[in-house]
């Protein structure tokens, strides 16, 4: 009745490791672990799901947008989680933080705002759902 949220990705499909430093852009599919440092903006194929893990030492500075967000590290920048985002204990994001689900545990910092999005529903979905409830 409710369109189905996609689900994280437990695979990793691209790693950048710790001792590389990318400057640029990237733009990835699936799923994506960062343990470096990225200069420019992390982001999934557009229209698609994607999982990106932010290691404790990595770093990005720029933009983050993925449906599925993990946070171990450090994110100057503003982040977009289409559908979840975790805040581990050690993270920091100095920016806004907009998401639809998030999970944020103690220790966790955040500087800027926390927007929520919630789930997008029709109308015709809501009578449906008045109706199976009488």
């Amino acid at each position: 009745m409710f369109s189905k949220s996609s689900k994280p990705q437990n695979r990793i499909d691209s790693l950048i490791g710790t001792t590389t430093r990318i400057e640029g852009n990237v733009i990835f599919s699936g799923g994506l672990r960062v343990d470096g440092m990225i200069r420019g903006n992390v982001s999934a194929v557009a229209d698609q799901p994607g999982t990106l893990a932010v290691s404790a030492d990595a770093r990005i500075d720029g933009e983050v947008q993925a449906s599925h967000i993990v946070v171990n590290g450090t994110i100057h920048g503003p982040v977009h989680a289409t559908e979840t985002l975790e805040l581990q204990a050690g993270s920091k994001v100095k920016g806004d933080v907009h998401y639809k689900t998030i999970e944020i545990h103690p220790g966790a910092v955040v500087e800027g705002r926390l927007v929520h999005h919630p789930a997008e529903v029709k109308g015709v979905e809501l009578k449906l759902a008045a109706a199976n409830q009488e």
